[in-house]
């Protein structure tokens, strides 16, 4: 039954908060706090470290939406909202906020493992797209870079695109350095000469 995933446990109802967190130990989860409220959540999340959040909460508000948005940039967590109201507005604030499953009116115990299970395979997919969209960024921008040097070079040394590409490959090589940091020193130093 142990499936060791500690979860902090975010509610201002202390009476809800205790059905909540036995649900979730009855199911294997390590509870390690439970706070009432989202200020400061960004230091307690450093401070504890846990693998999930969960909120139960009757409507999120403005403040907890950006407390969420703050932690979903600085240290992303999977965040399962449990809410007695959710208007469609509101539930895709939350969801643009970080929170990765939004469940309206019931918190049933049976049904915590399966809810937090979709929510940190949710969590996972988006940080992996997330992190493929950041790459691909990088590497266009790395070859926006690659090709203002070549052009240059061709400019200056009067020569074919392809000569000044193998140019640029062999300092790379000669240098061990990426592409990119080599088309960024032919950059720097011949618009330096024009």
């Amino acid at each position: 039954m142990k499936i060791h995933v500690s979860v902090l446990v975010i509610d201002e109802d202390a009476s809800r908060a205790t059905l909540l967190e036995q649900a979730l130990i009855d199911q294997g989860y390590q509870v390690l706090a439970r706070i009432d409220s989202t200020d400061q959540l960004a230091e307690h999340v450093e401070q504890l470290k846990p693998d999930m959040i969960i909120i139960d909460l009757e409507s999120p508000d403005r403040d907890v939406l950006e407390n969420m948005a703050l932690l979903n940039q600085h240290s992303p967590r999977p965040v399962v909202m449990f809410a007695e109201k959710g208007d469609q507005t509101t539930i895709e604030k939350a969801i643009r906020s970080g929170v990765s499953a939004y469940v309206v009116d019931g918190l049933e115990a049976h049904r915590i493992r399966a809810i937090l299970d979709v929510a940190t395979a949710r969590f996972r997919e988006f940080q992996t797209l997330k992190q493929e969209l950041s790459d691909a960024r990088s590497e266009l921008e790395d070859r926006k870079v690659v090709e203002k040097a070549k052009g240059l070079i061709m400019k200056h040394n009067n020569c074919s695109e392809d000569h000044a590409f193998k140019a640029m490959r062999k300092m790379a090589m000669d240098q061990q350095k990426p592409m990119y940091e080599i088309a960024r020193n032919i950059i720097s130093v011949l618009e330096l000469m024009s």
